[in-house]
């Protein structure tokens, strides 16, 4: 089997509401699909969703770096030689991890199509039955994050994550106290700065005031680059703190190993490269007692339905956040969510169809890549 074309599609995924972080307020979702077909007639989908925010790249850039110097290393590859394609990749750009896991997520389903096995079969196999899927609630007024997070523990859901990290301390200890009062204690709670406290000082005054709300976890409470100023917070609170934007790869996990600066990591497909790497630094989390979730940078069914083949089959990773498309009003292809569940499903691959018609009706830019 051997790959003969890649046709990489950017669009843009329309959401039911804006949705704000400390870092941006997103109001659709730019992300690139890439297909690659292979001369046995069996086609592959992968998904890149950029942030420059956290991994320096932009759609554009993403677009072109696959068009122009990844997708072209493909043809003539076999799907199956991820390691070779990696290595590839990485010595033809450096970095650009969302790009290279556009191409490793579809090169995984079309190795799952070939074998006629779900993504999870090829990981370890299934250990959780099925995904429980919290509900994340974006920056907004306390009342109103309130109010969501108790409206959507009426619907089921049994765990939130709430997004904080604004210039502005009393505000956010106000957002976390009032979603907790709202939801009641036996709720699990988890609470991500996205980076914007800045610094230890102003992230350890926040966490001080709020140490008896029962949080989880804190995410990413201080700046990407400042593992240290993580390990320092990690050791004055009694909150679980887990590392986000603040690892990517090998590197950031070697780091915050070495200083113990994160009793959990947030492994992000679109952060290390795809499902390749990140079985890498599942290992690695395994191997120094660090618990793991496999979040997400807002994706469409694609790179969710990666997530969760990946969520499924690890015993090491104890909760994900594939919710995001639950946040659109368009998708490319509907996953099995039953409330606060998701459901796998049993056909090979990603166990996806792409609607090429909602394809084409929020396509932006196409170009096809052949041998």
């Amino acid at each position: 089997m051997k790959m003969k074309s890649v046709t990489i599609s950017l669009i843009r995924l329309p959401m039911k509401q804006p949705f704000s972080v400390a870092y941006d307020t997103y109001f659709d979702m730019p992300s690139i699909i890439v297909k690659i077909e292979t001369d046995q007639g069996i086609a592959g989908f992968g998904e890149a969703v950029p942030d420059q925010h956290v991994t320096g790249e932009t759609a554009e850039s993403t677009f072109a770096i696959l068009a122009h110097y990844l997708a072209p290393l493909l043809i003539g590859e076999h799907p199956f030689s991820i390691e070779k394609i990696h290595d590839l990749m990485d010595q033809t750009v450096y970095g650009n991890p969302s790009a290279k896991a556009a191409i490793d997520i579809a090169c995984y389903d079309l190795m799952g199509k070939a074998f006629e096995q779900p993504l999870y079969n090829l990981l370890g196999g299934k250990y959780y039955p099925v995904l429980d899927v919290p509900h994340v609630v974006g920056i907004q007024e306390p009342e109103k994050m309130a109010q969501e997070a108790s409206e959507a523990i009426k619907q089921g859901y049994s765990s939130l994550k709430i997004k904080v990290g604004t210039s502005n301390s009393k505000d956010d200890v106000e957002r976390i106290r009032a979603v907790r009062r709202a939801v009641g204690e036996s709720v699990q709670l988890r609470v991500d700065a996205n980076q914007g406290w800045k610094n230890k000082a102003f992230a350890l005054s926040v966490l001080k005031q709020v140490e008896d709300c029962q949080i989880d976890w804190i995410e990413q409470p201080v700046l990407a680059d400042d593992i240290a100023a993580l390990a320092e917070i990690r050791n004055q609170t009694s909150i679980p703190v887990m590392a986000d934007e603040g690892l990517q790869g090998n590197k950031e996990m070697r780091e915050i190993v070495a200083m113990q600066a994160a009793d959990l990591i947030n492994i992000k497909l679109m952060k290390c490269g795809g499902i390749y790497p990140a079985l890498k630094l599942v290992s690695q989390a395994e191997m120094a007692g660090m618990g793991c979730i496999i979040g997400s940078m807002i994706e469409s069914s694609v790179a969710t339905a990666a997530g969760a083949h990946l969520a499924t089959a690890k015993k090491q990773i104890i909760a994900n956040e594939m919710a995001g498309p639950l946040i659109f009003s368009s998708d490319l292809s509907p996953l099995d969510y039953r409330g606060s569940k998701l459901y796998l499903s049993d056909r090979p691959g990603l166990g996806i169809d792409i609607d090429e018609s909602v394809l084409k009706e929020i396509l932006v830019r196409q170009e096809t890549i052949l041998k």
